[in-house]
């Protein structure tokens, strides 16, 4: 971090109110708007470096947030007597608002902003209490802080707080669950809802007809109040009102997604993080040359290391999800998939593969919100008939919110896919409240109980494969995929392993390499590593083999016997290590008299950010694997 921060952000003003007068001065007015303009202007350019270094980031959410948390700041400072000065945020993407803050409170550096989402930075994309200076809460997931924070207002009576929500956290269903209980027990919260109409997917005006934030507040019992969130006078004056209004009640802030930013203002691209170009863009134009050259001249890091056993080729399977449901998808009649399948997506359908699916087949399709619970259950519905499919998506972090449904689909005897994208921890800047790492979870039911699969494909010809094979099966199947690309896996020949010849079976193993001195198991983003781990023992002279669990949940007798009479066996995976495969494994060996030297390697930490960067930060790279196998052998 040789260079300075580029903006002066010393030029941040103090300012005194009192929300007994709801009518700023000239003095005041003119401060808060040259503190909004100084913030937005910091947030495009440290969220554009995350950009500029390949790790994403969100620009649009904290941009767009500024006026009330500069109308907060100044309250919380004139009179910290009176509120819980916490800048809570129930969009946990706009960790940017906080890192500013933190800086502007002298907690953390104003160049660390720079390395904004880089490993090793501190800078996760969601705030987590504990990591990074100035930080004062984790918010987890979107729309999880309303709940939390109607507790921190019980704890603190005579004390004001505050919770800046969204129009797309509110569609989540705790936040109904949250409302009731702060309108019961009149709950001292107040709400600062930005209402820009976008989501990830697109308008929830559009997508989500009769959702209105407002009415549904109304409905539950609140007071709200509703302004234009640009207009720095009517904004406060809401705020003061709300705050002189004893319970909860909520503030309506319309605005555009990214207001003044040229290209994405209205837009659900400004969702994410600003492009380097349009960042530049709107620098220079804010008179700030020296921001707009370090984003020109920041390079994308690479990981260099070269892998042995798997190919250049590079695959998206999160994507190739939605390919290979199209392709089965077009092998029926128009009638059969109208009436037989129905794919509800949750906000992120470019994200877990479904905007194929509804590009090529909108007969099928529901975009469903940010209500994950309900969709899935909603899926989980439509396939309790024979004969029926329900198909269902989102993120595997959000697995564990839908585990109460999961059991209900099986109690059901419904038939439901289930594609769980960004499994496991690679390319997770988001860090560890966005780990897909749980994923075990949905293999909750008995052994008696309705059908069960759990699949993670390691490469997109196995995912083609794995989608077909398991696609008309009945019960519960949950394919899950990485964020990350991965490579290809190649044979012992240098040919695809998963290629041409090669079938897909629900519950047997793959056997990569055979070994005589032990096996590595590993699945997903973790069986290239193993792969290459494998490959270099070998030629150290340590003949270890490697299997591909391609089933997570089922014993493969024949290939247990086969690991568990070897003289070592090492579980490498990215899931908990208190939850995930290796933990099972082990008890597999064990019911069935194998003993083999036995050790499990997987997530055991927080993140450390960045992306690929969260395997060799949790011991799971191939130099780490490689150090154990030669530890148990001796």
């Amino acid at each position: 971090m040789s260079a300075a921060f580029p903006i002066d952000l010393s030029a941040y003003q103090k300012v005194t109110l009192d929300p007994a007068n709801k009518t700023l001065t000239d003095a005041q007015r003119s401060a808060l708007k040259a503190n909004i303009q100084l913030c937005r202007d910091a947030i495009v350019f440290f969220t554009a470096t995350g950009a500029a270094r390949g790790v994403g980031g969100h620009t649009g959410g904290p941009y767009d947030t500024v006026p009330e948390v500069m109308i907060l700041d100044a309250l919380f400072k004139s009179q910290a007597d009176k509120f819980v000065p916490i800048f809570f945020d129930e969009a946990g993407h706009r960790v940017g608002t906080q890192y500013l803050m933190a800086t502007l409170d002298g907690e953390l550096p104003a160049e660390q902003l720079m390395q904004y989402r880089a490993a090793g930075s501190k800078l996760p994309g969601h705030p987590e209490l504990g990591l990074t200076p100035g930080v004062k809460f984790s918010s987890g997931r979107l729309g999880h802080m309303w709940p939390y924070v109607n507790g921190v207002a019980l704890a603190n009576p005579g004390k004001t707080v505050f919770c800046l929500g969204s129009d797309g956290s509110q569609q989540e269903g705790n936040d109904a669950e949250a409302a009731r209980l702060a309108v019961a027990q009149q709950i001292n919260v107040k709400l600062i809802i930005d209402d820009n109409d976008v989501t990830i997917a697109g308008n929830p005006s559009q997508y989500l007809g009769g959702y209105s934030v407002k009415k549904t507040l109304q409905g539950h019992g609140l007071k709200v109040l509703e302004c234009d969130g640009e207009d720095i006078d009517a904004l406060y004056s809401c705020i003061c009102e709300a705050i002189s209004t004893p319970g909860p009640i909520a503030v309506i802030a319309k605005r555009p997604m990214c207001p003044g930013i040229v290209g994405l203002e209205g837009s659900n691209h400004g969702h994410d993080v600003i492009s380097v170009k349009a960042a530049v863009s709107y620098l220079e134009s804010k008179g700030h040359p020296a921001a707009a050259e370090i984003l020109k001249n920041t390079p994308a890091p690479t990981n260099d290391y070269q892998y042995i056993g798997a190919s250049s080729k590079m695959g998206s399977n999160r994507n190739v999800f939605g390919e290979a449901v199209v392709e089965v998808l077009g092998a029926m009649s128009e009638s059969d998939r109208k009436n037989n399948v129905l794919v509800v997506d949750s906000d992120l359908e470019g994200s877990c593969g479904l905007t194929q699916i509804r590009t090529a087949h909108p007969e099928v399709f529901i975009s469903g919100g940010i209500q994950e619970r309900g969709n899935l259950s909603a899926a989980a519905g439509f396939g309790m008939q024979k004969g029926k499919q329900g198909i269902f998506a989102t993120f595997s972090a959000f697995l564990e919110m839908c585990i109460s449904e999961i059991t209900m689909a099986r109690l059901n005897n419904s038939n439901l896919l289930c594609h769980f994208s960004h499994a496991g921890i690679d390319d997770m800047a988001d860090n560890t409240c966005h780990f897909g790492m749980n994923n075990m979870f949905a293999d909750n039911g008995l052994d008696d109980g309705y059908p069960t699969n759990i699949y993670f494909p390691a490469d997109a010809n196995q995912m083609r494969a794995c989608v077909k094979a398991v696609f008309h099966e009945p019960g519960l199947r949950f394919i899950f995929s990485t964020r990350s690309k991965v490579p290809m896996i190649l044979g012992a020949d240098g040919s695809d392993f998963f290629g041409e010849g090669y079938t897909f079976v629900s519950g047997k193993d793959d056997v990569v390499r055979e070994g005589k001195d032990g096996y590595i198991v590993a699945f997903g983003a973790a069986l290239y590593r193993a792969l290459d781990a494998v490959e270099r023992l070998k030629q150290e002279g340590i003949d270890i083999g490697l299997i591909n669990k391609g089933t997570l949940n089922v014993v493969d007798e024949e290939t247990l016997k086969k690991i568990g009479s070897s003289p070592m066996v090492v579980v490498v995976e990215d899931f908990n290590r208190r939850t995930g495969l290796g933990s099972r494994m082990g008890t597999w060996l064990l019911e069935r008299g194998l003993a083999p030297k036995y050790a499990s390697l997987a997530t055991h930490e927080e993140g450390g950010g960045g992306l690929w960067e969260q395997f060799p930060h949790q011991g799971l790279d191939p130099v780490s694997i490689m150090k154990k196998v030669k530890a148990l052998k001796g």
